[in-house]
């Protein structure tokens, strides 16, 4: 997923610097004002639930997507972060494996990206890690991945990685019903997410409340 401040020194004051208020209209917030202590690898906000154990798995085709919240934490940045595996099949055979770092604010709950490491498969081997990136490395800094209290129009980046993850996500709707093998789910919120990296490109991801993730492209929760 996908101007700038230097952390390190931030961390050294005790504070990161990228910033939870909803950002002016027609830009893109790339600035988080965040406490390192306020940060920490265990909570739920709404619509983004980092527990140990929590596992959802969608399907569109012969592709398949499993999302595991694991028993494990890294540190990155200065900050512990949740670890949490996806995993993509198509038509039975593995293409990605990716181990995602998430902090959650204790104060505001919103929920922080703090980077992932990617391995790429091809006849059951890993060809390349395109993508990987972590906050504090070559210059790379966490964004926001889901505010707790999502606001029509707000837009901001997920992952500022220069040349690599850019991704970035705007609110477009907070009253969308979606219809998925697991069932239906009202009032979800639909989020945009385009990147500077892959200009005209647009996705479309669907959250339900205290559900999380109901629809990621063409891909719809099944379990």
């Amino acid at each position: 997923m996908r101007a700038v401040v230097v952390l390190g020194a931030a961390l050294l004051a005790g504070t990161i610097w990228t910033s939870a208020a909803p950002p002016q209209v027609g830009t893109w917030t790339s600035r988080f004002d965040v406490r390192a202590s306020d940060l920490g690898p265990t909570g739920r906000n709404a619509y983004f639930i980092l527990e140990p154990g929590h596992t959802a798995a969608y399907a569109a085709g012969n592709e398949r997507l499993v999302i595991n919240v694991l028993n494990e934490t890294r540190r990155v940045d200065g900050v512990e972060t949740r670890v949490v595996e996806e995993r993509e099949t198509k038509a039975g055979t593995l293409v990605e494996v990716s181990r995602n770092y998430f902090a959650i604010s204790a104060t505001t709950r919103d929920v922080f990206y703090f980077g992932e490491a990617v391995d790429i498969y091809r006849d059951g081997r890993i060809v390349d890690h395109e993508g990987a990136w972590e906050s504090g490395v070559n210059g790379a800094r966490f964004g926001l991945m889901m505010p707790a209290e999502p606001r029509p129009s707000s837009k901001y980046y997920q992952e500022l990685a220069p040349k690599i993850a850019m991704d970035r996500a705007a609110i477009v709707a907070l009253h969308e019903t979606v219809r998925t093998p697991a069932g239906e789910f009202k009032d979800c919120v639909k989020v945009e997410e385009t990147t500077p990296l892959e200009p005209g490109v647009r996705e479309y991801k669907y959250y339900a409340r205290e559900v999380g993730l109901v629809q990621d492209g063409p891909l719809k929760l099944v379990r």
